[in-house]
């Protein structure tokens, strides 16, 4: 898998138009979301208008704070997905596919867990729950304060509504499938 710099410039525009959106639709400042979401006003400005490529620790912080599913600042609904990859510290996702059903957003990533580091995702909103699936490697996942391990061939649940880790256990990548099931705010459901 690639690495976040490698996201074009109409990818990083379009991601920025969307939470830029998002952000007006929900009244709040730049000032007030760089703040909630831990991340410097001039990273988030930087977003927006397209000339900052994300990490994917920051956009989970974004879409946190926004209460919104990941997907949403990295597709709009309806349209063909041609998304980049979005790195972290410790992985690299590839967001598949975005299933929408009633008030509930499911996004699959593929996902790959680089060895010898461990990466803190922020708390997502309430009830969101994860679903990891581990086709080789030993992961570390889950809750911060209990994770999960996760050997070849296993699968995990674990609800990621508060901080929660991501961590390849060994010397050996792991490589997964995520899937993330989100509940939407009405207005964010689409009609």
């Amino acid at each position: 898998m690639g690495n976040s710099a490698h996201w074009s410039v109409d990818a990083a525009a379009a991601t920025g138009e969307r939470i830029r959106a998002l952000r007006a639709r929900r009244g709040i400042s730049l000032s007030e979301l760089a703040r909630r979401a831990g991340v410097g006003k001039a990273t988030l400005s930087g977003l927006e208008t397209g000339t900052r490529n994300p990490t994917a620790e920051t956009l989970y912080a974004i879409a946190g704070q926004l209460g919104v599913p990941l997907a949403m600042l990295l597709s709009t609904p309806g349209e063909p997905l041609d998304v980049p990859e979005v790195e972290g510290t410790a992985v690299v996702a590839q967001l598949l596919e975005v299933f929408q059903d009633g008030g509930i957003s499911t996004e699959l990533y593929r996902l790959e867990i680089r060895p010898g580091v461990l990466q803190t995702s922020p708390a997502h909103p309430a009830g969101v729950v994860e679903y990891l699936t581990v086709f080789s490697g030993t992961a570390q996942v889950g809750p911060a304060d209990e994770p999960i391990v996760v050997r070849s061939g296993e699968h995990a649940s674990f609800g990621s509504d508060a901080p929660h880790v991501y961590a390849a256990l060994g010397e050996e990548p792991v490589h997964a499938s995520l899937l993330i099931r989100h509940p939407l705010e009405a207005s964010d459901v689409p009609v």
